[in-house]
């Protein structure tokens, strides 16, 4: 299975999870987990997704879930699994 961490930070406001997971959903990508936050004001979201069915390649996905976070006015970062557990490994 391949996995990918996607981040989102930014000012909250309506429709952020809405827009994310549409995107997700349009390309065929499964939600595995999911954890956002909410704290004096700001918006911090970490999902781990399956692109295994999506027809994107990694770089096309991440490209595209930088836009679309220019659009909402956050920043959404997507890493491979395997690059974000060496980068935080301690």
């Amino acid at each position: 299975m391949k996995k990918t961490i996607i981040t989102v930070v930014g000012k909250d406001s309506v429709g952020i999870i809405a827009k994310v997971c549409t995107y997700l959903s349009d390309n065929g990508i499964n939600i595995l987990d999911i954890s956002q936050t909410i704290v004096d004001g700001y918006f911090n979201m970490m999902m781990i997704a399956n692109t295994d069915m999506s027809p994107k390649n990694f770089e096309d996905i991440s490209r595209e879930l930088e836009e679309l976070g220019k659009e909402i006015h956050c920043i959404i970062r997507a890493q491979r699994e395997e690059i974000f557990d060496m980068m935080h490994r301690i």
